[in-house]
C-alpha cells in the first residue's frame, strides 16, 4: 500500500470517527452541517475529494431549490394562475376567482420553444424564442435602467458646491459637494479619448485615475467585507453550534 493511499485510509478513518461521535453527541443535522464545512474549508490545504463532494452537493442542492423555487413561485402563479386560475385555486386561493388571460398561451409557447435547445435537430427554433425574450426585455427594461442607473446619478452630481441651510453656510455640506464634482469632472475627462492627456487636462485625467481606483477599492472592500461576515457566520456555527466552545 501506497503511503499516500494510506493517509488516505487514516483521514478517511478520522472522519468517520468524528462524524460519528458528533452524530451521537450533537444530532445528525448539526453533524451534516459541521462536516460539509469543514470539507468545504479543506480547499485550503489543496483540492481533495471532501471538497469535491461538497461542492457538488451544494450545487445539485442549490439548483433543486431554485428550481422549485422558480415553478411554485413564478410559473404557478403567472402562468397556470392567469391561463386557468381554478387550477391553482387550491395552491393560491386569491386567484381561483380571477378571468383567465388567454394571451399567456404567449410565453407559454415561447417556453416550449426553448425547451427545443435541448433537441440536436430542432434546437435552432429555440433561437427564435430567446431572441424574442431577449429584445422585449431590454426593451421594458430600458426605460427603468435609464432612469435608475443614467438621469438619476447625474441628478445627484447636479449640486451646488456653495451649500448653505437654514443657519447659514454650512462648510461640511460644501466640501462634500465640492469632492463629488470634482470626482466626476475628473472621472468623465479621463474617458475623453479626443484630446491629449497632457498639461492640465493630463492633471484631470490622473487625477480621474485616482478617483476610479478608490471607487473600485471600497467596492472590492464592501465585498470583501460580506464574505468575511460569511466566514465568521460559519466560525460561529462550528465553535458554538458545533463545538460548543463559546459561551
Amino acid at each position: 500500500m501506497t503511503t499516500k493511499r494510506l493517509t488516505g485510509h487514516i483521514v478517511l478513518g478520522v472522519v468517520l470517527l468524528v462524524c460519528t461521535l458528533s452524530i451521537v453527541v450533537k444530532g445528525l443535522l448539526v453533524t451534516v452541517g459541521a462536516l460539509l464545512t469543514l470539507f468545504i474549508f479543506s480547499f485550503l490545504y489543496k483540492d481533495n475529494p471532501y471538497y469535491k463532494f461538497a461542492e457538488h452537493l451544494f450545487v445539485g442542492v442549490s439548483a433543486a431549490y431554485w428550481m422549485c423555487m422558480g415553478f411554485w413561485g413564478t410559473m404557478v402563479p403567472n402562468l397556470f394562475g392567469k391561463l386557468y386560475p381554478p387550477m391553482v385555486g387550491s395552491v393560491i386561493p386569491a386567484l381561483k376567482d380571477n378571468p383567465p388571460e388567454p394571451f399567456m398561451v404567449i410565453p407559454l409557447f415561447l417556453g416550449v420553444l426553448l425547451l427545443l435547445r435541448l433537441s440536436s435537430k430542432a434546437g435552432w427554433i429555440s433561437r427564435w424564442a430567446l431572441a424574442f425574450i431577449v429584445g422585449t426585455t431590454a426593451g421594458l427594461n430600458l426605460v427603468r435602467y435609464l432612469r435608475s442607473d443614467f438621469i438619476a446619478q447625474i441628478s445627484s452630481t447636479m449640486i451646488p458646491l456653495y451649500a448653505s441651510g437654514a443657519a447659514g453656510f454650512n462648510l461640511g455640506e460644501t466640501i462634500s459637494n465640492s469632492v463629488i464634482f470634482l470626482g466626476v469632472m475628473s472621472g468623465l475627462i479621463y474617458f475623453f479619448f479626443s484630446k491629449e492627456h497632457k498639461g492640465v487636462f493630463g492633471t484631470g485625467a490622473r487625477t480621474g485615475i485616482i478617483v476610479l481606483m478608490v471607487t473600485f477599492g471600497a467596492s472590492f472592500g464592501y465585498t470583501v467585507m460580506a464574505r468575511i461576515s460569511l466566514l465568521v457566520g460559519r466560525m460561529q456555527f462550528l465553535f458554538d453550534d458545533w463545538l460548543g466552545l463559546i459561551r
